[in-house]
């Protein structure tokens, strides 16, 4: 028996995959497809697949042309798959010619011919793209730009800003002063102006129909976030947290590492996320710079019903309420957590979760990591994790957003309970509700 294996995205099969499949069962007896995984297509740089894996293997094994499918996961399976599974011929598209040559060693090569004038690309490229504007004058707005031109579908057509910029980042985004004109060219709004803003800036595009991406905190109480969550529901619309974080591959595994018990039960949180640069200061402080972040483990793990709460904080600015410090302790039932944000202070940005049989540690800057380790009391029991990250996770957050809006379903990897209780911390420390201040005051 002869056995053919193959592998690829699959991503809305179509005309071009099903002649390569057909194509590849003849060459056999026996035909293994192999699918990449989420993940595994993340690390390559494929970060815009409209359909899970479990779709796409669906779609696959309705052929009815596959005889075993398989989900790749990591580099160099394909050299583990053809030797555990007697591969005697490897076969691609011809688009790919030369480039597993290596499998020679292996097995017999074959590259086949692509099927002309239809790829998934071509497919997905078809689609109306999600015309995105962006709202205020934040540093990171470029970030953003450059992010979103990896993901398919999605297009920054616009910016606006109360002052026109000296330098326009992009020649081909149009620049307006007027909030009203950005919102009849666009689909959708990324918002980062000053964070009292937000709350009217989502409402006013949520309120014409614009889907809205939004910086944490969405508001600055709690009652407003929840009510522009309520907005967007009865609007049919969708409004996402754009806590980059949570989109991070390595954050996700190490918090459900820690959910699964594998350092015993958690009775500790501790995160720390500072910087000294002046991008953001003058228009955020450091509660609304860090703290959504740095909340963000606290609450996915713990949850938002903390029994107390209680801020020390060193103010930059009192009057204008930038602090330069501030640490956030929490206490519940069942464990504790501490905050550490600052920007007009240094530490460590590492984030510690302790548990009864090891921790996890996340070196700096965790917020953006791709690596983390477990950590035991025999060192040989430790393990080190890698996962690939592209873009600080910018992309990963906009591919959410724009199949969120595709299918008009809630993908935010941020919970409205805990967009809720960031808003809600955020508007205690405006209101100086348990709040400790340290230090002297500069004005």
């Amino acid at each position: 028996m002869i056995k053919v294996i193959t592998y690829g995205t699959f991503d809305m099969l179509h005309y071009g995959h099903i002649r390569l499949l057909e194509r590849a069962k003849a060459l056999g007896d026996y035909l293994i497809v192999g699918i990449t995984s989420d993940d595994y297509d993340k690390t390559r740089g494929k970060i815009n697949n409209h359909q899970s894996l479990m779709e796409r293997i669906t779609a696959v094994k309705a052929t009815g042309l596959a005889d075993e499918i398989l989900v790749e996961e990591y580099e160099g399976q394909k050299i583990d798959d053809i030797r555990r599974l007697g591969a005697d011929i490897f076969t691609v598209g011809s688009d790919w010619v030369g480039y597993f040559d290596y499998l020679n060693e292996y097995c017999k090569v074959i590259y086949l011919p692509r099927t002309e004038g239809i790829s998934s690309t071509e497919v997905r490229a078809e689609k109306r793209k999600l015309r995105i504007g962006l709202v205020g004058t934040a540093a990171f707005r470029t970030k953003f730009i450059n992010e979103a031109k990896y993901v398919n579908g999605v297009e920054v057509v616009g910016i606006y800003e109360a002052r026109q910029p000296s330098e326009p980042e992009e020649d081909s985004l149009f620049y307006t002063d007027n909030y009203d004109e950005l919102l009849e060219k666009v689909d959708a709004v990324y918002i980062l102006s000053k964070p009292e803003l937000h709350y009217e800036h989502t409402k006013k595009a949520l309120s014409v129909g614009k889907h809205v991406l939004c910086e944490s905190p969405i508001a600055c109480t709690g009652k407003q976030c929840g009510e522009l969550y309520d907005l967007a529901r009865q609007r049919g619309l969708i409004l996402m947290d754009a806590i980059k974080t949570a989109y991070s591959t390595a954050y996700e595994r190490l918090l459900l590492m820690a959910k699964g018990g594998k350092i015993g039960r958690v009775v500790s949180i501790d995160a720390v996320c500072t910087s000294l640069r002046d991008s953001v200061m003058s228009e955020w402080n450091s509660m609304c710079s860090w703290a959504p972040a740095a909340m963000l483990p606290v609450f996915q793990f713990f949850g938002v019903n903390y029994r107390d709460r209680i801020f020390f904080t060193m103010f930059q600015d009192r009057q204008k309420n930038i602090d330069a410090y501030t640490k956030i302790d929490f206490v519940y039932d069942t464990g504790v957590a501490s905050v550490k944000v600052a920007q007009g202070a240094k530490a460590e940005g590492e984030l510690i979760i302790t548990g009864t049989k090891g921790y996890i540690y996340v070196p700096a800057p965790w917020w953006k990591t791709d690596y983390f380790e477990v950590r035991f009391e025999n060192p040989e029991d430790n393990k080190r994790f890698f996962y690939q990250l592209d873009g600080e996770g910018i992309r990963y957050e906009i591919v959410a957003f724009s199949k969120a809006v595709e299918s008009g379903k809630d993908m935010n990897y941020v919970s409205r309970g805990i967009s809720e209780a960031i808003a809600g911390v955020i508007g205690d420390f405006n209101e100086r509700k348990g709040l400790i201040e340290i230090g002297a005051a500069a004005k």
